[in-house]
């Protein structure tokens, strides 16, 4: 495992680069809040399957600098990093809030990117139905400021993220692994009770919101509000893999992708929710260094 920062005028980019170094290359995009760190508990996973990991936080996470961002421009981002790691062609994945942007460098990067894989993640809000119903308040008002004003939505979905950022930097692993329990599944409930998992999803969540909540904040301008990128245009196959009983990201979401995006295949588990990625990660990498 390699971390490293990658420096783009004056701003960095923090990556971390683990797994195979010789193997296929799938590049992650981190969930909503997430980090680098995500996959901390897939990298001798990744290993073992010949596959190298390269994951960065997006500005604002984690070790990244704080900028504003929308899903070309972290595309554009993800292409500065696989050119510093001398990374020609590789696949993405998405967890969550990170699937617009693996969904996005599809589409940018054309032929750079081979395979696309969302694991529960977020489709066009404004498209997805029921998508918007599913906003608290405060998030509906900070959605009606775009997309005149995209700073001041930045800053009104940031303020959403604040409690979290004063529990993650206060509380011990097992109270932040347990943060957002009201909202999963009964399944996701129990993948949480392995410690590796919560361990994982403990060390990263930390991580994630050291900086403060802006990161948050410009992810839900990036896909809560109109899309930058046209995913409908990615022409590379398509991987989806979401849980009928996920309550973070309905599966309205997969079943939109599914339907509007070419060359998707969606594999929908009836009993599972939000945290597929930790039990089926192997397979997820299996299909997308699929030879």
């Amino acid at each position: 495992m390699n971390e490293t920062d990658v420096a783009d005028g004056d701003r960095v980019l923090r990556v971390r680069d683990a797994g195979d170094p010789h193997g296929s290359v799938v590049m992650y995009f981190h969930g909503t809040p997430g980090s680098r760190l995500d996959l901390g508990f897939g990298e001798k996973v990744a290993a073992d399957r010949g596959v190298r990991l390269v994951s960065f936080d997006r500005p604002g996470y984690g070790g990244s600098t704080p900028a504003a961002f929308g899903l070309e421009s972290i595309s554009h981002d993800a292409q500065m990093v696989a050119d510093h790691l001398g990374v020609d062609r590789f696949a993405t994945l998405g967890q969550s809030g990170g699937g617009p942007f693996a969904l996005a460098a599809g589409v940018v990067l054309g032929n750079r990117v081979v395979r696309v894989g969302v694991a529960s993640g977020a489709g066009p809000f404004l498209l997805v139905p029921g998508a918007i119903d599913a906003l608290d308040e405060s998030d509906r008002a900070a959605l009606a400021l775009l997309p005149d004003d995209s700073i001041g939505a930045a800053n009104a979905f940031a303020a959403g993220f604040e409690p979290l950022v004063r529990l993650f930097r206060e509380a011990n692993p097992d109270a932040i692994a347990s943060a957002f329990a009201d909202l999963r599944s009964p399944h996701d409930q129990e993948v949480m009770q392995d410690e590796r998992y919560a361990s994982a999803f403990a060390t990263t969540m930390r991580e994630a919101l050291r900086q403060g909540a802006s990161g948050g904040g410009w992810d839900n301008v990036s896909w809560v509000g109109p899309w930058d990128v046209d995913v409908t245009k990615v022409d590379r196959p398509v991987l989806l893999w979401y849980g009928d009983e996920d309550r973070f990201v309905p599966i309205a979401h997969g079943l939109w992708l599914r339907d509007n995006v070419p060359n998707a295949r969606l594999v929908r588990r009836a009993d599972e929710g939000h945290l597929g990625l930790y039990e089926h990660f192997g397979e997820m990498l299996d299909e997308l260094t699929a030879s």
